[in-house]
């Protein structure tokens, strides 16, 4: 545990940085399309590889902020990866621009309008499977892997601090 603590900052930097040229690599390579709910689940990986990388290179930075920041975002991701989820298995509704399905009307110009502001990639259908898992259910694991070591580190951060004071 020490040593995952000690290399923390450098852990979330990799697993981040792993996501993203994983999901690069399935789009641009393999051809998977990303929805928009994919889109917004790689947010807080590029936010935390920007601040991984200023903390890497700005020592003046204390450690708790980057605690703080990563919290913020791994929660960011934990919530669109589990809205995701629900959407894949039909619990949760979606957004309107990731369903395929259109709403009845009996204008031309509405149902082009629809047609027009859909996305070619649903969110409901999932495009990848690995080890018998979405790729949207793999990222709720891996947000919720390291939602659980930073909220660790972080309460023994703050516990530290207040004892030493």
């Amino acid at each position: 545990m020490k040593i995952i603590k000690n290399n923390w900052i450098l852990i979330v930097f990799l697993i981040s940085l792993i996501a993203i040229i994983s999901a690069l690599t399935a789009e641009y390579f393999f051809e998977i399309f990303p929805c928009k709910m994919c889109l917004y689940q790689r947010y807080p990986y590029y936010f935390i590889i920007i601040i991984s990388l200023i903390f890497f290179f700005v020592k003046k930075i204390y450690y708790i902020w980057h605690l703080l920041l990563n919290e913020c975002a791994i929660c960011y991701g934990i919530f669109y990866a589990i809205w995701h989820v629900g959407i894949e298995q039909k619990i949760i509704p979606g957004l309107f621009e990731c369903t395929t399905s259109l709403d009845s009307t009996n204008s031309l110009i509405e149902l082009k309008k629809q047609i027009l502001n859909k996305a070619i990639i649903s969110c409901d259908e999932i495009s990848w499977i690995i080890f018998g898992l979405s790729a949207a259910t793999i990222n709720a694991l891996v947000f919720l892997f390291l939602l659980t070591f930073n909220t660790i580190f972080l309460i023994q951060y703050l516990y530290n601090k207040k004892n030493n004071n």
